[in-house]
């Protein structure tokens, strides 16, 4: 993406993953955070979420210059027909990994980029196997790495996934929080279609 300089690209997250993200794709962005309640309609479904959550992210941001490029994302883990977001409290997170183990659950990551003329709204699901980790391991990562800000309340890239999950179905940086593959792609075919206008 060549002609990425001419524009100007704000990741509206907080999340440090998702940061890391954009500058291993070689993206210029700055962080600009607006808070928004993350409350979705009961009767949304799997990717829905996600997806609902990243576009009301990015209705935040209005009045967009012609050269602005809002980026928003959000993740959940699908489990049992539930969705298990960020834990409150260290039971709450002992709960749902412990809910977890020995069994497959699917990690779904949004993404919205939203320019002055369009806003696009994309998902991507991940398979996971989490395997049967003992109680004392759970709380061992828990106190130690404290995963209040993680879906589903552990990071594949931390200690747990090190050695609780053997396998998976799909991208791994999707269930770090972002599906890199498909936003690059993204982002591109957009950039390339501004382009021509």
């Amino acid at each position: 993406m060549n002609s990425i300089d001419q524009y100007n690209i704000i990741l509206a997250s907080g999340s440090p993953r998702r940061q890391q993200f954009l500058k291993d794709l070689e993206i210029p962005f700055q962080v600009n955070l607006k808070p928004v309640d993350e409350h979705f309609p009961e009767n949304l479904q799997k990717a829905e979420i996600p997806e609902y959550l990243s576009r009301l992210k990015a209705d935040a941001y209005t009045n967009l210059n012609r050269n602005d490029i809002i980026i928003t994302g959000d993740t959940i883990v699908w489990y049992k027909d539930k969705a298990l977001n960020k834990p409150e409290n260290q039971e709450e997170a002992f709960e749902m990994i412990s809910s977890l183990r020995g069994s497959w659950h699917e990690v779904i990551s949004a993404f919205c980029i939203k320019t002055s003329q369009q806003c696009i709204v994309k998902s991507d699901i991940t398979e996971v196997y989490f395997e049967p980790v003992s109680d004392e391991d759970i709380w061992h990562y828990i106190e130690t790495y404290k995963p209040f800000d993680k879906a589903g309340a552990y990071g594949i890239q931390e200690w747990i996934g090190q050695i609780g999950i053997s396998k998976i179905k799909g991208s791994y940086f999707n269930v770090m929080g972002f599906p890199t593959h498909l936003f690059y792609q993204t982002l591109k075919k957009l950039i390339e279609n501004e382009e021509d206008i």
